[in-house]
């Protein structure tokens, strides 16, 4: 059983027992643990069907089967996706088009213009021919052209002295076809690093968007922080168009990086808390294979067709304004509403759902509903006890995995990013390669759909690291182009995997009680590794192998450390600190999922009161402040056997078909073995 999942342990009505609480119904008896205070009794086969499967409703998750786990109007939600999957993709790979510079440039020499460009460059460059160009890039012949040329001079003179160029620079157009802003303010030579400091104060950028939207999150709403980031990024965006420095195009890409990250993911947590658990895998994975992927892939087509940055930038910009129109089109978080108290609210938009889904909740169900949110509401005031983000580090064996999980992440993340910004040192057409490496997200999201809940999270993570790293090593053995592209773009589909483990790791390691603050904490310190990726990647101009070589031993390093992290696949989330602190100590480092240990003792009669407890037992979803507690959500039902169907499903349609079918086997097989249990 996945973490987080709620599912049923029976079905049968347990009012007869008056120990038996409704929380067990969170408790899976198929697992290990067999609840000894109910013992069947054959007056519960005399219950009606409806009563036999309806369980007191006291918590949101509750009402979803009663208007649809993913009816039409969550099928709605799924597909207004899309332009937010596109403006995240926006916002993360846009730079990279408008910084771009052609590979062959030199000294532009204004006395020459008559000339044409093989002349010039045999006249005023002086040739490299131990390099991988031709000619010198940034250095140029001082001399006296109008003589030279009245001299009919084709070839320079071995004795005029070599001076960096002085009147800017030209550029073959071959590679790049339209002019980028480090084109058009000449950011070559001893400016070249001035894309990579752009970059990098992106991401300081998006530290603050992070802190700030995720706090208007939870204190207005998803809406307004979904609406605000986007309407931030339209503006930030349409100001770049205009920006003639680098300070007013680096202050412009800092307020873009404002919206990164929370342009989507505010409407990622929205939908996946509006669909039942068993779809929330298909809706999660689906709306970055499908959505996001296509929206990065689309990117430098648009460039070209843009053929000028400043065109391109406000193409990728203008589309943000849709986001205004998201409070008619979209309802504010129920789980949120429900939290500040606003239970009306939060009914009235279960009351669209019925009229769209065409589904009915009944009054009884409300109504249990109403009082066990109230009486948290209140158990919540009452509570005045309050965790810090340093209580994760306070014991050993939590202190120990938060450590990890911040360099593992920290790793994965420069890994991820460093990859997506070296195409264009890998000797290849930049828009094809940029391309085909993007469209590597999708197998890879597929494949961790298949099997991370088979193969479990330490030794996936470690193994799609190190082959990361491995690949990205190979790739500076063989020759710059095909060979090394080929391999670096393998780099890169292997790290996609770990990646988005690496999102879901922190969330079901850390306990409850710090899991949002924890989370968010890593969550930034991955954003402070993104920001030295550019100059990682800036390298290339030194050489073109130390890109690739520094990920590459960061992939493995990386891969080896999550070895030293407790598995947690099929285990209970940790709840209080004491979980946290006790997580995986029954673990071995060799235990695999695979290869379950034949000796391993399964105590049937007890377990651990901090995390089964009836006061304690808490299945909450993640708070939202990141995206890495968002995807936590995203694995909270067990995948199908026969998922690899799905690839020969051509539309989401038969995608919605072919998901609901193997989720309605799944129900039939697990009905099955609790009827056997029982």
């Amino acid at each position: 059983m996945a973490p987080q999942e709620r599912t049923p342990c029976c079905e049968e009505d347990s009012h007869q027992n008056g120990t038996i609480q409704n929380n067990l119904s969170n408790i899976d008896l198929s697992g290990s643990f067999i609840n000894k205070g109910y013992t069947p009794d054959e007056s519960d086969n005399t219950k009606s069907e409806n009563e036999e499967k309806r369980k007191k409703a006291t918590d949101f998750d509750d009402l979803l089967p009663y208007v649809g786990e993913f009816g039409i109007y969550q099928k709605i939600l799924f597909l207004m996706m899309i332009p937010f999957a596109f403006f995240v993709s926006f916002v993360y790979f846009s730079q990279i088009f408008m910084t771009i510079v052609p590979e062959q440039h030199w000294c532009w020499v204004p006395e020459l213009a008559n000339l044409t460009v093989e002349e010039r460059r045999g006249l005023a460059i002086p040739p490299k021919p131990d390099g991988p160009f031709s000619h010198d890039r940034c250095h140029m012949f001082s001399a006296d052209w109008a003589a030279a040329l009245a001299q009919g001079r084709t070839t320079p003179d071995d004795e005029w002295p070599i001076i960096p160029c002085t009147s800017g620079w030209e550029y073959n157009r071959s590679d790049v076809p339209y002019e980028t802003i480090a084109s058009q303010l000449d950011w070559v030579c001893d400016k070249d690093n001035l894309a990579a400091t752009a970059q990098a104060i992106f991401f300081c950028g998006a530290i603050v968007g992070g802190l700030v939207f995720g706090w208007i999150a939870d204190k207005y709403g998803r809406i307004p922080a979904l609406v605000g980031t986007n309407l931030v990024g339209f503006a930030a965006g349409i100001a770049t168009a205009f920006c003639n420095t680098f300070w007013s195009f680096a202050l412009c890409r800092f307020l873009v990086g404002l919206a990164f990250d929370n342009c989507f993911t505010m409407m990622y947590i929205l939908v996946l808390e509006y669909v039942g658990p068993k779809w929330r895998t298909f809706v999660a994975n689906m709306s970055i294979a499908i959505f996001f992927t296509l929206g990065a892939s689309l990117l430098p087509w648009i460039a070209l067709w843009a053929d000028d940055w400043r065109t391109y930038a406000l193409g990728i910009s203008a589309p943000f304004i849709i986001a205004a129109a998201t409070p008619w089109l979209v309802p504010e978080s129920a789980r949120w509403l429900l939290s500040q108290g606003k239970i009306d609210k939060a009914l009235v938009i279960m009351k669209k759902f019925e009229r769209i889904n065409k589904s009915k909740i009944p009054d009884k169900v409300l109504n249990e509903f109403t009082e066990a949110t109230q009486k948290a509401i209140k158990e919540s005031e009452a509570d005045s006890k309050t965790y810090s983000v340093l209580d994760i580090f306070r014991t050993p064996r939590l202190r120990r995995n938060a450590i990890l999980l911040i360099i593992i992440w920290m790793a994965i993340s420069l890994v991820f990013d460093g990859h997506v910004r070296n195409v264009g040192s890998l000797g290849l057409d930049i828009f094809l390669t940029f391309t085909i490496a993007t469209a590597t997200e999708f197998p890879a999201d597929t494949f961790l759909t298949l099997v991370l809940d088979r193969w479990g999270r330490r030794w996936l993570a470690c193994g799609s690291m190190v082959i990361s790293g491995i690949f990205s090593l190979l790739a500076t053995t063989v020759p710059i182009g095909g060979p090394s592209a080929t391999l670096a773009i393998l780099g890169r589909f292997a790290v996609n995997i770990s990646y988005n483990i690496g999102l879901q790791y922190a969330a079901e390691l850390l306990p409850t009680v710090v899991r949002a603050q924890g989370v968010a904490l890593i969550h930034i310190m991955g954003y402070v590794a993104s920001i030295v990726a550019p100059f990682v990647v800036y390298l290339a101009n030194i050489s073109q192998e130390l890109p690739l070589l520094i990920l590459g031993v960061l992939g493995i390093i990386g891969g080896v450390l999550c070895l030293l992290l407790p598995e947690t696949m099929d285990t209970e989330m940790p709840q209080t600190l004491l979980d946290g602190e006790n997580f995986g100590k029954d673990q071995k480092f060799w235990d695999n999922p695979c290869f379950p240990r034949t000796d391993k003792e399964v105590n049937t009669e007890t377990y651990t009161p901090s995390t089964y407890q009836e006061d304690h037992f808490i299945r909450s979803l993640p708070a939202s402040g990141s995206r890495a507690s968002v995807r936590a959500s995203i694995r909270l039902s067990t995948r199908s056997k026969r998922v690899p169907r799905m690839l020969a499903a051509f539309s989401i349609k038969s995608l919605f078909r072919f998901y609901e079918e193997e989720l309605q086997s799944l129900d039939h097989r697990r009905s099955v073995r609790r009827n056997s249990t029982t």
